[in-house]
């Protein structure tokens, strides 16, 4: 290996250690790694702005400032207040129904911005039944991750699989749309065993909660109706962006400039609300991860996982599908993804039948985000969010928990993989 193969690898652990131990804020972690990677010679600064995805730090800060605002006509504690006496009260029944919520809506938003809405809801229900909202924030990311899995413009990785390979929304539908039907089901149960039980709200609380009026949440009825026209067209935009050839990030800095400029909101305001601590993790990390595309680890890599099936398309599909989840639980899936699509490519053209490839990949590199607490955006939003309201969800505390249920939504996928795509 050379100098800066050794040194990428060495900073990149460095800034997952202090993550993991939390001895360091994971936003000062990455932005000191993206530092020394700079410092160091690892690679120079403009190979490194090449690496900054700005169409996710895009994507963040627009929806972060369109979701300020929304926040100002009451929408969400409208929302939250409805699903609340739904569910009459019921813990379980609550984050059964945010749990479904989520995951409906990260098929067809962004997660980050599917997290963003369901975040202060949460927050607001836990507050009035007097729970605690840290297993509502663990059960909405394993969702958000998981419906995103779902269709063509759920997650990025998926998004840039189509691209190369061709596939249509309905070929998404159709492929991993019943796998994560079946993995949504299967941790339903699990949620339950969990928590069903376990998050007991005293009657008091409860009748408080079904004494309220929804509406009387309302803080500004003209903004909350352009709030709901605003999120449907947001809703369309990401739909219909690759049709456009609009960028995702486009669509959410245009939506959040149009709600500025037609709420007249304060823009100062506007801006207190956006979680800046999630942003500079991101911007730094993807410089550190950078690195390691830069100087080929990435590559190396995933040529590693390929090789050592021998060329079994049967073989190499279950080893892309565990491989994929394991480096996409601390790894950012989408330059991996980027790194294993012109792999594919190669083997395609050389006569090897990769569509199982395709799926194995988009499956395991979105699934594998809900390993870690730093393994997808939304799992960083609303670690973000709950740490802000005085909930801290550490690295380890998801981890214990975290990990098995992703490795159990991937073994899942794995039973579908053989099932749909047996060995010849």
């Amino acid at each position: 290996m050379t100098a800066p193969q050794i040194l990428s690898i060495c900073i990149f652990a460095a800034v997952m250690l202090a993550v993991v131990t939390e001895k360091m804020h994971r936003s000062l972690a990455a932005i000191l790694g993206a530092v020394l990677v700079l410092a160091l010679g690892v690679m120079p600064l403009n190979a490194a702005m090449t690496h900054v995805d700005f169409n996710t730090l895009g994507v963040l800060f627009g929806m972060m400032l369109f979701v300020s605002v929304v926040k100002l006509s009451g929408l969400f504690e409208y929302l939250a207040v409805k699903c609340a006496r739904l569910a009459k009260g019921d813990p379980w029944r609550i984050m059964l129904l945010f749990v479904l919520l989520t995951a409906g809506l990260s098929a067809f938003l962004d997660n980050v911005t599917t997290v963003l809405l369901v975040g202060p809801m949460t927050i607001t229900v836990c507050r009035m039944l007097d729970v605690d909202p840290v297993p509502f924030f663990f059960t909405e990311i394993m969702a958000s991750n998981i419906g995103g899995t779902a269709t063509l413009i759920g997650d990025p990785p998926n998004i840039m699989i189509g691209s190369a390979a061709s596939f249509s929304f309905l070929d998404f539908v159709a492929v991993d749309t019943p796998a994560v039907l079946v993995i949504l089901v299967v941790l339903l149960g699990v949620f339950y065993l969990m928590y069903g039980r376990k998050m007991p709200a005293d009657q008091a609380h409860r009748q408080s909660v079904m004494a309220l009026d929804e509406r009387s949440y309302i803080k500004s009825r003209s903004l909350m109706r352009l709030s709901v026209v605003m999120i449907a067209l947001v809703v369309a935009g990401f739909m219909l962006h690759g049709v456009l050839g609009v960028e995702s990030c486009v669509i959410a800095l245009a939506a959040a400039t149009l709600i500025l400029v037609l709420s007249r909101a304060n823009i100062d305001n506007a801006l207190a609300g956006v979680e800046w601590t999630t942003l500079t993790f991101f911007a730094g990390l993807f410089v550190v991860v950078g690195a390691m595309a830069e100087t080929g680890v990435i590559a190396m890599l995933a040529n590693t996982l390929v090789n050592a099936t021998g060329g079994n398309v049967f073989v190499t599909m279950l080893v892309l599908l565990f491989g994929s989840a394991i480096v996409s639980s601390f790894l950012d899936n989408i330059p991996f993804v980027a790194t294993m699509i012109p792999i594919l490519l190669v083997m395609q053209a050389d006569g090897m039948d990769v569509t199982p490839l395709w799926w194995a990949v988009s499956l395991g590199a979105c699934l594998g985000g809900n390993g870690t607490i730093i393994g997808a955006s939304a799992n960083v939003v609303l670690s973000d969010i709950s740490r802000k309201n005085g909930h801290e969800l550490t690295f380890t505390a998801y981890l214990k928990r975290g990990f098995p249920l992703m490795l159990l939504t991937v073994l899942i996928a794995g039973a579908y993989l053989v099932l749909r795509f047996p060995p010849a």
